[in-house]
């Protein structure tokens, strides 16, 4: 246990352990702080910092100190400016972004902007990228906007201006004319006196390349750096860094590697695992002792953590008791896990938790709908971080078509739908309509189905208009003889909507897509449209219990850096955590980036936690039988307990599955889970090489099955090699791929 360090001369010194106090008291030459999740690393940044200026090692103008977040840099500044005072504000402290908006205002004309310049967002980039694209004839539809803005964003993250991108690099995007896009768009912004956020690193790092005088300037005038979340670093910010350190190398980097869990947009936590290699004589400080949460939690994420081979190691320990072991749980099906854990939720409420303590953290958004459903079912107050389901702006869309199928008077579906995907609809066009609507009294889309058949509209936009509403028509007449479920994705797929998706490159297009599955997958639980419609009216948002508060549903993306006293972990399924698609695209990086999302979740709990997964799910619209995560396979035995009633329910199909013919159905003398569940995890689990795909090498199958693949969908077995199968998928073509991956239907 680290001694507590008491140093009356400077309060900001007392009551840190012996690791804290090393940290805060190295000032000089490189340090990296690798700070393990609830381990104090803000009460260090801000003791360090205080330390540098009390002890008159830099002035507060020499320091530089970065953090990710706005709300970061505020806390920070708070907590220093009580400990030394107003000389805080003298500090260079501020976000990557802050702090280089900052440097090019003072040296904009170096690349060739204006001191004044604007800082474009999102849409007002897309909104360029649009007309450049027209400019050069690239087809909008093909390589949407979006997508190109995401790839030009990514090489400015790694620090690559158009000159530098290869062709190589820019492939066939955009019929291999997306780095003359880059080049024109690059352009243009210094026309208008206007950069993006990428832009702010970006210009900077050529200006510290090409004026050397500039950069020394920088170099003599900060003597001290300090880094928030290291581990979350690009390549353009580790070089903006390394420029700014010189020679002197007073670096001091705060992170955890196990927490670098944002891979998917630019980070690399390659830049903290190389930190002693690239500043030499770099001295590393591991904060190891736990302030959060109790012994058996920290023991479990331990384990887990320990199975990535790409880390620096540390493992976290706490001078509290060990607390109530993990409770690991299997559900049926995804109904029955939310309809459980919202049962224990109310029971832990009636016991006097306090709802705003408890937390349910999902792999992906699209699995919020079933719990939101519950919730709302029983009323029990909840909260999403970041929208929710019904109000995700796709599914709003999606809702949209099928409002106006089941009611065409609905102008309010038509305004939303009319041009989401783009029809060539303009602005022009679209107010032909509503003045034809206002002057015969009629609903938007009769007034376009009469705007149609005249002279009023341009051939284009006549033609347009007239598909969309021959589409509505014909989907309309489908919709009593057809299934609402079926309808929906007749829609979604024949309007463009889920295509216009799938060619949309942007980090959330992915997870848009999986939430319309969801919603799709909702609707095969009612009646009729018109049922399910009024059922997504009558969800509001229910107002919070001022005395119990609200229940916490979000993504393990989302609650990085939270923490609450109870964590349920829905969902620990192969193909849904560890995530396919991240194991599919990534490999052994992806998987492992995967299990330090299970580390970081396990780790927001203080005292209790719970990990479900269940028997089977619906996916496409059948249900799909599933596997427990590998990562249930790596929490050690002795901090868990395995629910008995849960277990017995779930070994029947355990033992089926397995072909157990012991007759005690694949679980131990306990009576819980024992081998059962394990071994079922066990047909994942890695080999000792590190491959991650499962270790098994016979397969159970044979030529001609039907079977599903959570990525590819359905198809038939066409030839098998060990574990290797050849699939033709009906919609994915022929595929090669590792038969614990697949299941039959």
């Amino acid at each position: 246990m680290n001694e507590l360090v008491k140093t009356p001369a400077s309060p900001w010194l007392d009551g840190l352990n012996t690791a804290q106090s090393e940290a805060v008291k190295t000032l000089d030459g490189p340090l990296l702080v690798l700070s393990g999740a609830g381990t104090g690393k803000t009460r260090v940044l801000t003791s360090r910092l205080a330390e540098l200026v009390a002890s008159g090692t830099a002035k507060p103008w020499n320091i530089l100190a970065v953090t990710f977040t706005n709300k970061a840099a505020r806390e920070m500044k708070l907590r220093v400016a009580g400990l030394v005072g107003p000389m805080v504000e003298q500090v260079w402290l501020g976000t990557f972004h802050a702090l280089a908006a900052k440097m090019l205002r003072r040296h904009a004309d170096l690349v060739g902007l204006r001191s004044d310049f604007t800082i474009l967002d999102t849409d007002d980039q897309i909104r360029l990228l649009k007309q450049l694209m027209e400019a050069e004839d690239i087809d909008s539809k093909r390589w949407p906007a979006r997508m190109l803005g995401g790839v030009i964003s990514r090489w400015k993250d790694r620090g690559l201006p158009p000159e530098k991108v290869g062709l190589a690099e820019a492939g066939d995007i955009a019929n291999g004319r997306v780095r003359v896009l880059y080049e024109r768009y690059q352009t243009r912004l210094i026309t208008l006196n206007a950069v993006d956020f990428g832009d702010l690193l970006l210009h900077m790092l050529s200006i510290f390349t090409t004026h050397a005088d500039v950069l020394a300037d920088y170099q003599n005038r900060i003597t001290h750096i300090m880094v928030d979340e290291y581990q979350d670093t690009n390549v353009a910010q580790y070089l903006w860094l390394r420029l700014l350190t010189g020679n002197r190398n007073n670096l001091c980097c705060v992170g955890d590697d196990d927490q670098s869990i944002y891979g998917w947009r630019g980070a690399e936590v390659g830049n903290i695992l190389r930190f002693e290699s690239d500043f030499i004589g770099a001295k590393t400080v591991r904060l190891e002792e736990n302030y959060r949460s109790t012994g058996h939690i920290l023991a479990a994420a331990s384990k887990i953590i320990a199975h990535n081979e790409t880390r620096l190691g540390k493992t976290l320990y706490t001078s509290a008791d060990d607390g109530e072991k993990l409770r690991v749980n299997g559900y049926w099906d995804g109904p029955d896990e939310a309809r459980n854990i919202a049962s224990q939720i109310e029971t832990m409420m009636k016991d006097g938790v306090h709802l705003s303590q408890i937390a349910v953290l999902v792999r992906a958004g699209f699995q919020t709908r079933e719990f939101e459903e519950r919730f709302i079912a029983i009323g029990l107050p909840y909260r999403v971080v970041g929208a929710r389901f019904y109000e995700r702006a796709e599914i709003r869309d999606a809702i949209a078509y099928l409002r106006l199928i089941a009611q065409p008077a609905d102008d309010l579906a038509f305004e939303r739908i009319i041009n989401t995907p783009k029809r060539g609809l303009g602005t022009a066009s679209l107010q032909v309509v509503h003045i034809q609507a206002r002057s015969s009294d009629k609903p938007l889309l009769t007034a376009a189905i009469d705007l149609v058949q005249t002279e009023e509209l341009r051939p284009a936009a006549r033609n347009a208009l007239g598909s969309f509403v021959q589409d509505i028509k014909r989907w309309r007449d489908l919709a009593g003889s057809t299934h609402q479920a079926d309808l929906a994705k007749m829609v979604l797929d024949e309007s463009g909507y889920t295509q216009m998706w799938q060619l949309d490159k942007s980090p959330d297009a992915e997870g848009r897509l999986e939430n319309l599955t969801e919603l799709i997958n909702a609707m095969q639980d009612f009646d009729s449209l018109q049922g399910f419609l009024e059922h997504i009216a009558l969800v509001t948002d229910g107002d919070a219990d001022p005395e119990h508060g609200e229940v916490t549903l979000m993504t393990l993306h989302a609650a990085k850096g939270l923490e609450f006293d109870a964590v349920f972990l829905p969902g620990w399924e192969e193909g849904v955590f560890p995530s396919q698609r991240t194991m599919d695209e990534n490999g052994a990086v992806g998987l492992e980036e995967e299990r330090r999302l299970a580390y970081v979740g396990i780790t927001r709990a203080r005292r209790d936690l719970f990990i479900s997964f269940a028997n089977s799910r619906r996916i496409h619209g059948q249900w799909q039988s599933s596997i427990p995560s590998r990562f249930v396979q790596e929490l050690p035995p002795e901090n868990i307990i395995e629910d008995i009633e849960q277990g017995m329910r779930l070994g029947r199909v355990t033992a089926a599955r397995l072909g157990d013919a012991s007759g005690t159905n694949g679980f131990g003398a306990n009576g819980g889970y024992g081998a059962g569940w394990r071994r079922m995890a066990a047909r994942r689990a890695e080999p000792a090489d590190g491959n991650w795909e499962p270790a098994n090498n016979k397969t159970e199958f044979t030529i001609g099955d039907r079977v599903f693949h959570q990525k590819f969908g359905m198809g038939n077995i066409l030839t098998i090699d060990g574990d290797k199968l050849l699939i033709a998928f009906d919609k994915a073509g022929h595929k090669k791929v590792v038969s614990g991956f697949v299941s039959k239907p």
